[in-house]
């Protein structure tokens, strides 16, 4: 596999990792129309699971079907798919080695209590991930739910055993619980929310794109004192990936709930300028008809080519 300066020099930021856990890393960020560039489009079909088949699926019912999302990994050049285990394995032999995946080894749903604290259940293990080829795994953990620090500890474990059967591992970092709504975004929170993933062993950090509101008083003190520049979203993407080891960890971005195409390239040309590696994004693609999806990410692509 041919490896680019620009992939080569990510990879010497992950200083202790074993040479299985960089050539998972390498596979994926050579993968696709992005290869070698260092920027990442990554597929995520976990939707499903949080939100239930109908309110993800009815508007295109292709979609119901799992080798519509690998195919639509393929056919777009995603630089990697990342799905529940179910999903994943309905699709593995058919498209064995056309994709990097990630298999999404914790998932909630819709249908559970909204009085309980933020988490999600474990649904798969590394011996999944190792069986299905998979070349990382994927994790979500809520900072500032109630349950925060049991998924901590989960994602700690899982991490370690992760590593050292050279998996990469990817953290979904979405406050939650104890911040308000529009914390849940707010440009400290999603920072602090980063970072811990970060020190929590993560690869490859996905957050969701930061607002301009400052949730905690004496964070926000910090940043009105040291004038940290948080006008535009390029200005809040370029803090967070500040708050990932200065750049030294891959971030991407998610695409959030369904949007308008001229939104989606938007946000892509804010995460370019602002540094980040590149967007995740799901429901903005396989809830469009299959060639305007495909058309819309070779926009994104194309941004992020420049």
């Amino acid at each position: 596999m041919r490896i680019t300066p620009a992939v080569t020099q990510i990879l010497n930021n992950y200083e202790s990792d074993n040479p299985g856990v960089k050539t998972n890393l390498a596979r994926m960020l050579m993968h696709g129309e992005l290869g070698g560039t260092g920027r990442m489009v990554i597929l995520p079909i976990d939707q499903g699971f949080e939100h239930g088949p109908a309110r993800c699926f009815a508007g295109n019912p292709a979609a119901y079907d799992p080798h519509f999302h690998y195919q639509m990994a393929v056919d777009a050049g995603f630089s990697a798919y990342a799905a529940p285990l179910g999903m994943i394995e309905a699709g593995a032999s058919t498209f064995v080695g056309a994709v990097p995946t990630i298999l999404k080894m914790n998932s909630s749903n819709s249908l559970m209590s909204k009085d309980l604290a933020g988490d999600q259940a474990v649904t798969a293990s590394i011996s999944d991930a190792l069986r299905l080829g998979c070349s990382g795994v994927g994790f979500t953990i809520y900072p500032g739910s109630d349950a925060s620090f049991d998924m901590f500890e989960e994602i700690r474990e899982l991490t370690e055993e992760a590593k050292a059967c050279g998996l990469a591992v990817v953290i979904w970092s979405y406050p939650r619980g104890n911040v308000s709504k529009a914390g849940e975004t707010a440009i400290d929170v999603v920072a602090y929310g980063a970072h811990i993933a970060c020190l929590l062993g993560a690869h490859i950090i996905k957050v969701k794109l930061p607002s301009a509101h400052l949730e905690q008083a004496e964070a926000k003190a910090q940043y009105v004192a040291n004038k940290v520049p948080l006008d535009t979203l390029a200005d809040r993407v370029r803090h967070v990936v500040q708050c990932c080891f200065n750049g030294k960890r891959i971030v991407v971005f998610s695409g959030g709930e369904a949007s308008t195409i001229d939104s989606v390239l938007s946000d892509a040309r804010a995460i370019h300028e602002g540094g980040g590696n590149g967007s995740i994004i799901g429901r903005n693609c396989f809830k469009r008809p299959r060639d305007e999806a495909l058309v819309m990410v070779k926009d994104i692509i194309n941004i992020y080519k420049k």
